[in-house]
């Protein structure tokens, strides 16, 4: 096709299957599309994109196209469209990224903070008697009753009640000394 035949005839060729027609303007307006999207996004990578994106797309588009419209006119919509639409995804991937770099930040904390006490409780645990630890270690590590743990070492429940009111009150004073300035 010459450069000469109007827009809106290339486009109505184009629409019905017109290679050399589609061609045609595509060369004729690509830079247009380019530059509009490059004002539109601020950013020659998404223009870039933009830009391959409409002219990928615009067969099926042109199928929509009435001719009501200068084609130029009803192009710029297209990139405008175009654009607003990446703009939105843009948005929604950064709130996306936003929420979960706060849902992250926040597991992280949580899993320091449990670590930490996991760390203080070992340590604590290490500074009680041996008789201690293995009377936690039954009831609140495996889970026992304290007559099941009285019956493993060999003891009286009230032995392991006094046994773990004992370290309760040592843990909570390990934690008040620790606390305090």
């Amino acid at each position: 096709m010459r450069m000469e035949t109007p827009d809106e005839t290339l486009a109505l060729a184009a629409a019905g299957g017109d290679r050399a027609a589609f061609a045609a303007l595509v060369t004729r307006h690509y830079d247009r599309v380019f530059g509009l999207a490059w004002r539109l996004t601020g950013s020659a990578a998404d223009a870039q994109d933009l830009a391959q994106d409409i002219c990928a797309a615009l067969p099926g588009k042109l199928e929509g196209w009435r001719g009501e419209a200068r084609f130029t006119t009803w192009l710029y919509r297209v990139v405008v469209n175009a654009a607003a639409d990446l703009r939105r995804r843009h948005m929604t991937r950064a709130r996306a990224a936003d929420g979960w770099g706060d849902w992250e930040i926040a597991r992280q904390a949580e899993a320091a903070e449990a670590q930490a006490a996991r760390d203080w409780l070992e340590g604590a645990m290490a500074k009680l008697s041996p008789e201690l630890r293995e009377t936690v270690a039954l009831v609140l590590g495996e889970d026992l009753t304290q007559a099941e743990a009285a019956q493993v070492l060999g003891l009286s429940e009230g032995t392991i009640a006094w046994r773990m009111s004992e370290v309760k009150k040592r843990l909570r004073r390990m934690a008040e000394t620790e606390e305090a300035p």
